[in-house]
């Protein structure tokens, strides 16, 4: 009987070890990301990112409006990203932002773009987690809160 429950636990240990061990790897892989000709790169099937240039209505969510013109609009969404916290920005340029999100507890990267459209005047926006199968809707839930913080920058 104990032997048994010795086997169980050893097995569960591994398990969970096993698991760690996924996501520490997810987590350290770096996806091509980017802008071309004006499209962000598409989201997986998985259903742990939102983008303003998904076709997946799940996935959607609004683009803003620029605030004033490309370089106020890039200043706003720097003071947003900035605001919002735990953010290591990876690429900065005139016309495209990329960061990375890391989330306070368990320390998973989740991956943010801005592309600011000058046709348009609009920024499209785009993140993804990388590891797991779900966010629990915080890609989603960062959207919104940095459209909050973005348009708090008209005043």
């Amino acid at each position: 009987m104990l032997k048994t429950l010795l086997i169980i636990l050893a097995v569960l240990a591994l398990l969970v070890a096993a698991f760690f061990v996924r996501v520490y790897w997810q987590n350290a892989q770096i996806p091509a990301l980017g802008q071309t000709q004006g499209q962000l790169a598409p989201l997986s099937s998985k259903p742990n990112g939102v983008s303003t240039q998904a076709s997946d209505a799940d996935k959607q969510v609004e683009p803003w409006p620029f605030i004033g013109d490309q370089s106020n609009s890039m200043q706003a969404i720097m003071a947003a990203v900035q605001s919002y916290g735990e953010v290591e920005v990876v690429t900065q340029e005139a016309d495209y932002l990329r960061v990375v999100f890391i989330t306070p507890r368990m320390r998973f990267r989740d991956d943010a773009e801005f592309y600011l459209d000058a046709d348009s005047e609009l920024v499209h926006f785009r993140s993804a987690s990388r590891a797991g199968h779900s966010d629990l809707g915080l890609n989603h839930e960062r959207h919104q809160a940095l459209t909050r913080l973005y348009l708090e920058q008209q005043n």
